[in-house]
């Protein structure tokens, strides 16, 4: 797989949030509810903050690192050229927000921070979470919270669960860079007598397909990615039981960034603008809201 897909030019323009998903985005699970019904919503510039962003970045605009193949929060539109999700409406409201241009960029998941240490890009959006081993690297300014599900083929022919030593001796998919794959595999491999066979794939697609396709007993993903593989596998996945281990997501960022306060306030106006939860609502996210964007959680 290419490091490097398509970019996505994003410009500072005003941008308007209506409640339901944009014709050409495969339709959110929140088709129906009253959250998704609710009056449009503008994005603007705020330019108090956008007086605040450093010269040189807003010449240059703020280059974004994302793996773009993970449902709902970062992939391509039908034309495999376009990037949708609830991520990347957060990408262009930040940046409308703050006056800049927004470029995204495909990356593998595992290669995004390493680039932010070598300072190909300025930020990192991909369902991070934010973790105390991760801050010794870059910031984070959070943005959300989710958990880890369990997929497993319809029916759950194995009888798996997320709990106890349920998935000792089996095959589980996971993405390569993972907080599954570095911390809670691990963990749950110290407790079996017979070992996990842990199957690494540098996106969500290929964990997907490994489940779907016999090769992965199961799977472990973000809890808001694994509920929408399951609903767009056309009967092929489920879910099995209630996610755990919920924790946030946060935007990384370079250590001691001058973006990472500016971002930080640049999501506090999309909350108090309703930018932030029509974004949510959209993609059926709103359960994962926070009430407060923090730096450096994990710390």
């Amino acid at each position: 797989m290419s490091a490097l897909r398509p970019l996505v030019l994003i410009g500072s323009a005003t941008l308007l949030l209506a409640g339901c998903a944009d014709p050409s985005e495969p339709a959110g699970p929140s088709s129906g509810s009253s959250s998704a019904t609710a009056a449009t919503s503008a994005v603007v510039e705020n330019a108090g903050l956008a007086a605040k962003v450093p010269p040189a970045v807003k010449a240059s605009g703020i280059t974004v690192a994302s793996d773009v193949s993970y449902p709902p929060m970062d992939f391509f539109a039908a034309d495999n050229k376009t990037a949708i999700g609830a991520e990347v409406d957060l990408d262009k409201a930040l940046g409308t927000v703050l006056g800049v241009k927004v470029t995204i960029v495909n990356v593998p998941f595992d290669s995004i921070i390493p680039g932010l240490q070598a300072g190909k890009y300025q930020i990192g959006v991909s369902s991070f979470t934010d973790t105390a081993e991760r801050e010794k690297v870059v910031d984070f300014v959070t943005y959300f919270n989710a958990g880890t599900s369990l997929l497993v083929p319809t029916g759950n022919p194995e009888g798996l669960t997320s709990e106890g030593d349920s998935l000792c001796g089996r095959t589980v998919a996971v993405a390569k860079g993972s907080t599954q794959a570095l911390v809670d595999l691990p963990a749950r491999a110290r407790a079996c007598e017979a070992p996990i066979k842990v199957s690494t794939f540098p996106d969500g697609t290929g964990v997907n397909l490994a489940v779907t396709s016999g090769r992965a007993d199961a799977a472990l993903a973000d809890s808001p990615v694994a509920a929408y593989a399951a609903k767009r596998s056309g009967g092929k996945l489920a879910v099995v039981g209630e996610s755990y281990d919920t924790a946030p997501f946060g935007i990384a960022v370079p250590k001691n960034s001058e973006l990472t306060a500016l971002l930080k306030s640049a999501l506090e106006d999309l909350k108090e603008t309703g930018g932030y939860r029509q974004i949510l609502a959209k993609w059926g996210l709103e359960s994962g809201a926070v009430d407060e964007f923090k730096i450096n959680s994990a710390s």
